[in-house]
């Protein structure tokens, strides 16, 4: 088999057989197919797609790839979550704490920022001390101790996704249907959780535009895991505005202790209350989404939730004492943009907030780029709330004197305010099962 023969077939719309995606994947990991050459398959698949069967075999290559981890050596169902990306999207950090609270063992491995959207990886990498990678016999010791633990894959642990991961962040083929449900579901697998739970996001800020495309890949990440006898569960959120108020890593870091506190935004507590309840359904701990909420709520009141975020920063090496003193590294610079008059902020497009987040060094432009852990963007004031004229709407930190100046820039260009306040979309479409 050659790599150029399987571009060119996929290229011109033919399916791969599974011994020819297993050729491709294993080729990868052991660098024998070079960058350029998985980078133009990528793509061919991004234009051409990929049917149920080729998917498929995509995940089970890649999670075949390395090592899998045996979670029922721990005894009990755990449950893992991901989210398809989003702007301000810090569900993780909130849901793991909640749902191990409530009982149910969460045991999770996460990815860094692609393009626009950040990562969990990279929101943990800004507590002092925390590390994001554990051997598995700690990883596993760590769950079956306080029920909760976060990495980054390591180079055995789906290394073809990992390879392939960085790869679609800079070569426009993050938004293929196929190659989001594989790179999800492979590391799930991979993980050895029994249920799984889909945030499936569109909108602007998403990598699924439009709620038809999201349902597409809903139901692709729903079937390979009913395949693979894993209960998934797949819920639809819209993503045309930025979740909470804080899109920036230590900054998001910061909006999840005081949300773990009870000082929550709505819209970030909503989507969590959400997706958790359906996290403990799996879970086999509650009945139904009714008891889960009701479960997770109290979680935050009795501050049973905080604490256990406080202990699993700890048990991965992180300065929890700094977390709780929000005496993280924020950027030095911090600057408002004013609301030239008063009124209601009109709805922000959630794309371009996260463009601005990575202009200020948020992001990662190359799969090479440094990510500047302070630098953000606080959203004062959001959409359909009032803002008396001179008050900020935004506040952008930075420690780039030219990145600020190209951020206030387009800051500019994506506040307005109007008359007339306007009703936002629910943010909950539908559940997938």
């Amino acid at each position: 088999m050659r790599m150029v023969d399987l571009i060119e077939k996929k290229r011109d719309g033919e399916p791969l057989t599974k011994q020819e995606i297993r050729f491709i994947i294993n080729g990868y990991v052991k660098g024998d197919i070079p960058d350029y050459q998985m980078s133009a398959w990528a793509m061919a698949v991004f234009f051409r797609g990929m049917s149920l069967e080729e998917t498929a075999e995509l995940t089970l290559s890649m999670a075949n790839s390395g090592d899998k981890l045996d979670l029922s050596t721990l005894g009990g169902r755990f449950v893992d979550k991901h989210s398809t990306g989003g702007v301000g999207d810090k569900t993780t950090l909130l849901l793991g704490p909640m749902v191990a609270a409530c009982g149910v063992p969460v045991a999770k491995m996460s990815g860094r920022g692609l393009g626009h959207t950040g990562g969990t990886i990279d929101k943990l990498s800004s507590i002092p001390g925390f590390r994001v990678e554990l051997e598995q016999d700690q990883f596993l010791s760590q769950v079956k101790k306080i029920g909760l633990a976060v990495i980054s894959q390591t180079g055995n642990l789906v290394p073809a996704d990992k390879k392939l991961y960085a790869l679609r962040d800079v070569t426009g083929t993050v938004s293929s249907i196929p190659l989001i449900a594989s790179s999800v579901m492979s590391k799930k697998i991979a993980a050895g959780a029994q249920g799984i739970v889909l945030d499936v996001k569109y909108g602007s800020g998403a990598f699924m535009k439009t709620v038809e495309d999201a349902r597409k890949l809903a139901r692709t990440m729903v079937d390979i895991g009913k395949a693979l006898g894993r209960q998934t569960i797949a819920v639809l959120s819209n993503m045309s505005q930025p979740l909470g108020r804080a899109v920036g890593n230590s900054l998001e870091v910061l909006e999840v202790a005081d949300a773990l506190q009870g000082k929550g935004p709505k819209d970030l507590m909503d989507v969590c209350f959400e997706l958790g309840a359906w996290m403990l359904v799996a879970g086999d701990s509650v009945a139904n989404v009714g008891e889960g909420k009701k479960c997770l709520r109290h979680s935050i009141e009795t501050g049973a939730a905080w604490k256990k975020f406080l202990a699993f920063v700890s048990e991965q090496g992180g300065d929890a004492e700094a977390v709780a003193s929000r005496r993280l590294n924020i950027a030095p610079w911090n600057l408002p943009i004013l609301a030239s008059e008063s009124g209601y902020v009109q709805p922000f497009d959630a794309h371009k907030i996260g463009i601005l987040a990575m202009t200020l060094g948020a992001g990662r432009v190359t799969k090479e780029s440094p990510i500047d852990l302070g630098t953000g963007v606080m959203l004062v004031k959001k959409a359909g709330e009032w803002v008396e004229a001179g008050e900020p709407i935004l506040e952008l930190y930075g420690s780039d004197k030219e990145k600020l100046a190209e951020g206030i820039l387009l800051a500019k260009e994506l506040v307005s305010v109007s008359s007339d306040g306007s009703e936002l979309p629910s943010l909950i479409d539908e559940v997938i099962q």
